[in-house]
């Protein structure tokens, strides 16, 4: 079955299908996943002696993928047990480190809030991480329908669809529930669509995921995990009843309600994931543009919408029309949220004060036009990216500017 087909950037996409993994390749598997785990752990090691060592002698060090790849090379030499595992993985293993390294000194660079900082690299403990296996090219081959990777592990792929191109690179990975599967990067297929002439404002919101300048395409709160609710607190008191002592061994009664948890939360994320990606694909088809608001959800975890705005999933969401909308070449335009529920979307006046969310109605006190609140948030999006006969000429009539998503 397929799982996903997210874009990686504008010129790659992912291809996920599912394994079918004999007790032979999970054990070879697993093998190497202990490998590449080392492999981790060693290289947050000489990072954080590296860091210690320039605090206190003041001389810099350097720790990027090449003195990395010179400290693996001599390690497999040593190292017998290292040496079985193919080398692909675990020097991809050492270019994810360094990314995620780089990402973290750039944020202390850039003096970024410690809630919104990338930390550094930590370990890997046996216990608490899935097992993550990236293969480049020279790594992976298929042959007969079979996934053969480095070292001579060989997979059975369930083929929901055929690949649009010849991979570039694949990541093998465990889920929580101990499913595995191959996700394949190919080149980005475009799909144009019909031109329609319409375009489409949207505003994001939590009684209504997204509310539109179009009727039929607004997108109601689809509430999957209200629904599930009940049976995932019955699943959590299973485990607070069974919740091992520290240092104990987690009882069988523990681990079937912690797999069961975990299924449904798996459900519900692909419930989100399938509401998101039908209606994406209804939108992108009735329209050649779409002015999207550039909504960053993070802030409502602290407020008491949370669950709520957790439930509508209003990342995914946008995400999936944004990746639909370039697959199929439409123009995807995103415009900053600020002061979109105080500007009236007919004069462009600006209310002067803002509206508590309990209030639905926007009435504009210049001209005094009257709509629902979020309705009213929608034009303004058309406005400002300039996609309203007032923006003729590229340019909201405020001067806003947008961006593309692409």
């Amino acid at each position: 079955m397929m799982t996903t087909a997210a874009a990686e950037d504008a010129g790659r996409a992912r291809y996920a299908y599912r394994l079918r993994v004999s007790s032979a390749a999970q054990a070879r598997l697993t093998a190497e996943w202990d490998r590449c785990r080392w492999v981790w752990n060693e290289c947050v090691a000489k990072s954080r002696h590296v860091h210690q060592h320039a605090k206190t002698s003041g001389v810099k060090e350097t720790c990027g993928p090449a003195q990395l790849d010179r400290m693996l090379t001599e390690a497999r030499r040593v190292t017998p047990w290292l040496r079985e595992g193919s080398s692909v993985p675990q020097q991809q293993i050492i270019r994810d480190f360094a990314t995620s390294r780089a990402k973290a000194l750039k944020d202390i660079k850039d003096r970024m809030p410690v809630r919104r900082r990338a930390g550094m690299p930590k370990p890997k403990k046996k216990r608490d991480s899935r097992p993550t296996l990236n293969y480049t090219r020279r790594g992976f081959r298929l042959k007969d329908g079979r996934l053969h990777l480095a070292g001579g592990v060989r997979l059975s792929v369930v083929w929901s669809r055929d690949l649009p191109a010849d991979p570039t690179s694949v990541r093998v990975h465990q889920d929580g529930l101990g499913h595995w599967y191959a996700s394949f990067v190919v080149p980005a297929q475009s799909e144009p669509l019909p031109s329609t002439g319409q375009v489409l404002g949207v505003d994001w919101g939590v009684k209504e995921t997204a509310t539109t300048t179009s009727d039929a395409h607004d997108l109601p709160h689809a509430r999957h995990g209200r629904t599930a609710a009940q049976r995932l607190a019955r699943y959590q008191r299973m485990m607070a009843r069974r919740k091992p002592a520290r240092g104990q061994a987690a009882s069988k009664g523990y681990r079937q309600a912690q797999r069961q948890a975990a299924k449904l939360h798996k459900k519900v994320a692909r419930q989100r994931q399938d509401t998101a990606r039908k209606w994406a694909k209804r939108v992108v088809t009735d329209h050649d543009a779409i002015a999207i608001e550039d909504f960053r959800p993070k802030f409502l975890a602290r407020t008491t919408m949370a669950r709520k705005a957790a439930d509508a999933a209003i990342g995914a969401t946008k995400q999936a029309l944004i990746e639909m909308g370039r697959k199929h070449g439409r123009d995807i335009r995103l415009v900053h949220p600020a002061h979109t529920t105080m500007d009236c979307a007919q004069c462009g006046a600006r209310a002067k004060h803002r509206l508590p969310l309990s209030e639905r109605t926007y009435t504009c006190t210049a001209c005094g036009t009257a709509s629902p609140r979020d309705k009213n948030s929608a034009h303004v999006m058309l406005v400002r990216a300039a996609l309203n006969p007032a923006g003729a000429e590229g340019t909201s009539p405020d001067g806003t500017l947008f961006r593309q998503a692409a």
